[in-house]
């Protein structure tokens, strides 16, 4: 299993002097630094950042426009692996659907489509037929609650019977993920270092969360120092998972 790396656009002094393997970064936030890791991992996905742009830009968004800019970004970059705009919620997929089309003639290559709860057995099926790799998305916002992680199981397995890789958005529970065989999976779990003061290490199987300190209000220097050393961890996990996941 590739477990990517997510959320390095604001950590260039601990990311970018030793890139990882494997990493998700999104569109709205990408940084011009990132540009050495689209070309040097072995993985890069890139991520549409419509739901973070529309939570930032007051005012009634253009779609057209944004898959526009985003297609030509992809162009630009040569980006083999990205994400369609799976904003069901907002325009309801029929329209999803028409975006995805729309992205794919722009850029000449097939994104990957994210399949949320809501669109049913049959888009995942319909979907696994037509795509080499797809996403389960609604894992960070809890549409899919960790109660409901044995159903991956069932969808898995339709992927693999259609030869399709699957990449869950957000799956970041690393002890478990043994028990699903995701071909890919991502985490911004590595940056709480420098959020919440909360460090990890790896204890050969999975990342632990250390206790944090009464005083999470660390210096930038501190945090700094911190989040080095929960990066090279997770480092530590990516190795382990490709191997043993």
């Amino acid at each position: 299993m590739k477990v990517c790396l997510a959320g390095t656009y604001a950590h260039k002094e601990v990311v970018g002097k030793n890139l990882p393997k494997f990493m998700l970064e999104s569109f709205f936030y990408f940084q011009d630094w990132q540009i050495e890791a689209i070309k040097k991992c072995e993985l890069f996905l890139l991520d549409s950042g419509a739901f973070t742009f529309m939570n930032n830009f007051k005012g009634k968004v253009d779609w057209d426009e944004y898959i526009k800019k985003y297609a030509s970004f992809i162009n630009k970059y040569d980006i083999k692996y990205f994400f369609e705009l799976d904003i069901d919620v907002l325009v309801g997929l029929d329209k999803v659907k028409e975006y995805r089309k729309e992205l794919e003639n722009l850029t000449g290559k097939k994104c990957i489509p994210v399949w949320h709860k809501s669109r049913g057995l049959d888009e995942w099926i319909e979907i696994c037929k037509n795509y080499d790799y797809v996403a389960i998305g609604g894992i960070v916002i809890k549409e899919i609650k960790r109660k409901d992680y044995p159903y991956f199981i069932p969808l898995l397995n339709i992927a693999k019977k259609y030869g399709t890789k699957v990449h869950g958005l957000g799956l970041t529970c690393t002890g478990e993920l043994k028990k699903y065989p995701f071909y890919s999976v991502d985490s911004t779990s590595w940056t709480s270092a420098n959020r919440f003061a909360q460090m990890y290490y790896f204890n050969g199987e999975a990342m632990i969360g250390l206790k944090k300190p009464q005083n999470s209000r660390l210096k930038l220097d501190k945090r700094i120092d911190a989040l080095d050393l929960s990066y090279r961890e997770w480092l530590k996990f990516q190795e382990y998972a490709e191997k043993y996941l």
